[in-house]
């Protein structure tokens, strides 16, 4: 479990489970799941996307290790660390001390290893009976071996910096600082440089780096938003919706009088959560894709891979609009470069780690708006199977006073017209929501204002027109619009809970 459930959620597993055996069993569950290789990239990406320099390869006992960052543990606790700690970020797990009467219990946990073990062994006896089976043996007095008991991120990674140390954390530093220690201390110690700028992009198109597409795609979504929202509130159907529908606004209205707010209401939700697309590609080419991050790029991907294909949506409603093709056409080109050019050397900035308490409220937060995200998908998903199906939901044909099949002899392309609509904005809504959701669960870090504002932007731009659409048409039905009240609770006290976190000052300079 990621930090964003452990500790939120730790106090009611520790109520149900009692502290000792909670622990345990998240240990346990990590070690399960960590122990197969598909578990082990789970847990990996669901952590963040680890990726630790190679300046932080070294050596333990003569061991080679990836990352000189790992974890000591008794000899009760070997068998679940060996296969939990990987996952985590740890390059090497000590078993320590081991007496004879322990080897058995060490042997049984190095079988299928995937990471270097080591041990501090008590007698020459215990070394005899272990050595055949583990990597090597450490010394108490190795001065290369550093143990640091204090879950600070800050005191470890001044650790690892000394030349040829190598960092070994205790059990207690996980179960107080959350199981997200390892990746904060690799980032904290990967080195930057200073992010490139506006007048480093050039002018030649070939040269442009792939944060400066991801921006372009950014704002031609939101400016394609913006366009169907002011087609929406003007002249609601352009020429190619008349000719589709064989009918126009004044007949539509005339056939009834709610039709035409109804389709206002769906084209504005639709406008409003391309904003959003818009500002969240906006935010991850800027402040993720511009300084580095290597998640903000998957993050980007995944969102894109959800939301372009939604244009073949048309071979389910048979009507196959212009301006969203036009749209499409456009910006895929632009999205395929962003993807595929190199992405930048680490360019991030970290704030100086904060009081611990600020950082336990920005995880409740963080849980809130990952969440939110996970609805959202949800909603989307629905919107989109109803969009290609059923169309309408019970509460749309009540506001309408009427039934499909009525709808269906005003013109046969009516409720196919409406389908295109529906199905479009859930396929928008689940590309949202996938930026919204691995946004928050791998962006969380002080300091990371862009994170705050990117999400704020999003929101308001996804809730605020859903919001003020329905109550201008009157369609105000509760459960219609509980989904969105919900969303809005929960993005709020997310974003309040966060931004005292992800809008710290971050530190005056980055790492040479």
């Amino acid at each position: 479990m990621p930090d964003w459930t452990y500790h939120p959620l730790r106090g009611l597993a520790a109520a149900v489970l009692g502290r000792r055996r909670s622990q345990r069993t998240a240990l346990r569950l990590l070690a399960s799941i960590g122990s197969r290789p598909a578990g082990a990239r789970l847990i990996a990406r669901g952590f963040g996307h680890r990726h630790p320099p190679k300046r932080l390869a070294g050596e333990i006992a003569g061991v080679p290790v990836t990352v000189r960052l790992g974890i000591s543990v008794p000899p009760s606790l070997a068998r679940d660390a060996v296969r939990a700690m990987p996952p985590l970020g740890a390059g090497v797990v000590e078993v320590a001390p081991v007496s004879a009467a322990d080897a058995e219990t060490v042997r049984e946990a190095a079988a299928d290893r995937s990471i270097p073990l080591v041990v501090r062994a008590c007698d020459p006896e215990a070394e005899a009976a272990l050595k055949p089976h583990v990597d090597g043996f450490t010394d108490s007095e190795d001065p290369h071996i550093v143990h640091v008991a204090d879950p600070s991120v800050t005191a470890a990674a001044a650790a690892i910096e000394e030349p040829g140390a190598v960092v070994l954390t205790r059990p207690w530093v996980l179960v107080a600082a959350g199981p997200g220690w390892f990746a904060r201390v690799t980032e904290a110690v990967t080195p930057t440089a200073p992010a490139p700028l506006l007048r480093d992009v050039g002018r030649d198109p070939r040269r442009w780096p792939a944060w400066w597409w991801a921006l372009l795609v950014g704002l031609g979504m939101t400016g394609a938003g913006l366009g169907a929202a002011a087609i929406t509130l003007g002249p609601v159907l352009l020429w190619y919706d008349r000719d589709y529908l064989g009918m126009t606004l004044h007949e539509l209205h005339a056939a009834n009088h709610h039709l035409v707010h109804f389709l206002q209401h769906d084209r504005i939700t639709m406008a409003g959560t391309m904003v959003a697309i818009g500002a969240l590609y906006t935010g991850l080419a800027v402040g993720g894709i511009r300084r580095g991050w290597p998640w903000a790029r998957e993050v980007y991907l995944l969102s894109g891979v959800i939301g372009f294909p939604t244009l073949f949506y048309f071979l389910a409603t048979g009507f196959v609009e212009p301006l969203h093709t036009a749209t499409t056409i456009v910006l895929f080109p632009m999205f395929v470069a962003a993807v595929r050019r190199t992405p930048h050397a680490p360019r991030w900035r970290l704030a100086p780690e904060g009081p611990e308490p600020e950082r336990r409220r920005a995880l409740v937060g963080q849980l809130l708006l990952i969440v939110t995200g996970a609805g959202l998908f949800v909603g989307g998903a629905v919107i989109s199977v109803v969009g290609l199906t059923g169309v309408f939901v019970p509460t749309d044909l009540t506001f309408l006073g009427t039934s499909t099949q009525t709808l269906e002899t005003v013109s046969p392309r009516l409720v196919p017209f409406v389908a295109h609509d529906r199905a479009g904005f859930g396929g928008a809504l689940m590309a949202a929501a996938v930026a919204i959701v691995l946004l928050s669960a791998w962006g969380w870090r002080r300091g990371e204002a862009w994170v705050f504002w990117t999400l704020a932007a999003a929101a308001a731009a996804g809730f605020l027109p859903a919001v003020v659409v329905h109550g201008a048409i009157h369609y105000m039905d509760f459960i219609h619009l509980a989904p969105v009240y919900f969303g809005i609770a929960m993005t709020g006290t997310g974003l309040l809970l966060a931004r005292p976190y992800l809008c710290a000052r971050a530190s005056a300079r980055p790492k040479d």
